[in-house]
């Protein structure tokens, strides 16, 4: 069974920071571009941050730069998303997923398609 599954989420104050973490099984992210969205309530999907499988290349949404870290672990098979300086607006569902063949722009670009594999979500919540 190809799955993602996202962990790491919970209620976090302001200013804070949480480490979310994307495992995969069934099949290897060591060529897949991996993209973390995230969704609040009555918003869109949008893209948080993307790295490549070939270069490590990064992307970060404006919204985050500065404040959040992607990274991978080819050999764990795991990506992580680790957020900094949260704010009550960092507040939603964080989604994982894996694309072949997409540039981290692309990646990040496409967050309303549901192309590719896709974990379940792990809520973040900040707040005081």
């Amino acid at each position: 069974q190809l799955q993602l599954v996202e962990s790491g989420g919970g209620l976090v104050q302001p200013g804070g920071s949480l480490t979310l973490s994307c495992a995969a099984s069934g099949f290897t992210l060591d060529h897949a571009t991996i993209g973390w969205f995230r969704q609040a309530p009555g918003k869109e999907r949008e893209g948080v941050s993307c790295i490549s499988s070939s270069d490590g290349s990064t992307y970060y949404a404006d919204s985050v730069k500065g404040r959040f870290t992607i990274s991978r672990d080819n050999a764990k098979n795991t990506v992580y998303l680790q957020m900094n300086s949260l704010k009550p607006e960092d507040t939603a569902v964080y989604y994982c997923a894996a694309r072949y063949y997409y540039s981290v722009q692309a990646m990040c670009a496409m967050a309303k398609s549901d192309t590719g594999y896709w974990g379940q979500g792990t809520q973040v919540t900040v707040s005081s």
